[in-house]
């Protein structure tokens, strides 16, 4: 997952004078997202390529930088960050207003990553189309289907959430099915937030094990249905955290609910994985991989 950034300007009180052409051999790093949005885009791509790299940074969230004022308030606190740090900032932007990103260009002290002038302007030209210059995701949530579809699906998804209702299953795009702490919730609010899918999740229970079958109201359902299982080691952990040193939490008991739990999925010939060393975005690719719902939302 994404390092927590901070969304707040911050100030060192120290190291004033620092030079920022003499490095030290374990550098101090500030990295900046800079947006006239959310900065989401921003901070995920840039997330992604520091990934690569065996190294920890700061991390400065600068969202809704849209007037020049901002953007030379922008500067001020990345040029501070190069001082204090001894090291040029990076700094990822998705600033869509030449003129704001022209602020940024010329005044910051950093190494500076514009990220949409990067690829849609390469784009412009293979394309010979003019791009709109939209900031964000949504140019107007009020007027998007898109943002109302994905409104909808969120609150799809609370609804079914630990099997509360049974109702319009039909409408749903994802049905996950597991025992409890393995994951259902998360992944069901993660595909509803992200990809606008409606996702049901059930969690299975003694008397599920008892019958030896899914629940009755899911059969009708099977196309949508995924498992999701997980080590009993890491479940019984998590478990303790929640009721410590109960028979629900006992590595006997989660032994016994996670091969009754994959038994009966094979039996029942669902598609299921472990999520016990996968991250919620790793799970949800795997399911869009093997479901494909016919409906999408990027």
């Amino acid at each position: 997952m994404p390092p927590c950034t901070e969304e707040l300007p911050w100030v060192h009180n120290s190291g004033l004078n620092a030079s920022i052409s003499n490095p030290s051999p374990m550098p101090n790093r500030s990295v900046f997202f800079v947006s006239d949005g959310t900065g989401i885009t921003a901070e995920t791509f840039g997330n992604a390529i520091l990934a690569q790299f065996e190294t920890k940074a700061r991390h400065v969230r600068l969202p809704f930088i849209d007037t020049a004022d901002k953007a030379h308030q922008a500067v001020r606190q990345i040029n501070h960050a190069a001082i204090v740090d001894g090291n040029k900032p990076i700094v990822f932007t998705t600033l869509v207003n030449m003129e704001i990103l022209k602020v940024i260009q010329e005044g910051c002290q950093g190494m500076l990553l514009d990220m949409f002038g990067m690829f849609v302007h390469p784009l412009e030209q293979e394309l010979n189309l003019k791009s709109n210059h939209r900031v964000g995701r949504f140019s107007d949530a009020s007027k998007s289907k898109e943002y109302h579809d994905r409104i909808e699906a969120i609150n799809f998804s609370l609804a079914h959430d630990d099997g509360q209702s049974n109702r319009d299953l039909e409408q749903s795009d994802v049905i996950l099915v597991g025992i409890s702490r393995s994951g259902k919730t998360p992944t069901s609010l993660y595909l509803a937030m992200q990809y606008g899918l409606k996702a049901s999740n059930y969690p299975l229970i003694p008397e599920d094990f008892d019958r030896r079958q899914l629940p009755p109201a899911l059969l009708p359902h099977k196309s949508k249905i995924f498992g999701l299982s997980i080590q009993p080691e890491r479940l019984s952990e998590i478990r303790n955290e929640r009721r410590p040193h109960s028979k629900y939490a006992s590595i006997e008991n989660c032994r016994f609910e996670v091969s009754e739990a994959e038994s009966m999925m094979r039996r029942a010939g669902i598609r299921w994985l472990s999520t016990t060393t996968k991250s919620i975005e790793e799970i949800a690719t795997t399911i869009l991989q093997e479901l494909h719902p016919e409906r999408l939302a990027y």
